[in-house]
C-alpha cells in the first residue's frame, strides 16, 4: 500500500520530470510529455507503459494492483494503479518503465557506423 506522496516522490525522483495540473489530475511529464497521472481523490494513478509492459504489470497480481484503462486508453498502455494494493517496489518499477518508454521514444536515435 502507497499513499499520493509516495507515488509523487517517485515520479519526480526521474530527471527533468515536471508536476503540472492536467484537468482534474495532477500530471507528470517530461519535456511536456505525460507518462503519468495523478487522481488523488481516488486513490488511482495512470502510469503511460509499453504494450509488453501493461502486461507483465497486470498479470503480476492477477490485475488488481494494475489493470488497464478501460477503453482505447487501455489499449495503448495507459495503466491503472491501485494505491491501496500496490507495493511501493512495484510501483516504483512501473513509474520508471513509463518514464523510460518515454523518453526512448524522444531521444534520437543513434545512427549506425
Amino acid at each position: 500500500m502507497v499513499d499520493t506522496e509516495t507515488f509523487r516522490r517517485l515520479a519526480l525522483f526521474h530527471p527533468d520530470v515536471e508536476e503540472l495540473p492536467h484537468f482534474e489530475k495532477t500530471s507528470f511529464r517530461w519535456r511536456n510529455k505525460i507518462f503519468a497521472t495523478l487522481r488523488e481523490s481516488d486513490g488511482l494513478a495512470m502510469v503511460q507503459l509499453s504494450l509488453t509492459d501493461q502486461d507483465v504489470f497486470c498479470s503480476f497480481d492477477n490485475g488488481s494492483a494494475f489493470y488497464p484503462v478501460p477503453n482505447a486508453w487501455g489499449k495503448k498502455g495507459s495503466t491503472f494503479v491501485n494505491f491501496d494494493l500496490v507495493r511501493e517496489d512495484m510501483l516504483a518499477d512501473a513509474i520508471n518503465c513509463a518514464y523510460q518508454t518515454l523518453i526512448s521514444k524522444q531521444l534520437p536515435k543513434k545512427s549506425k557506423p
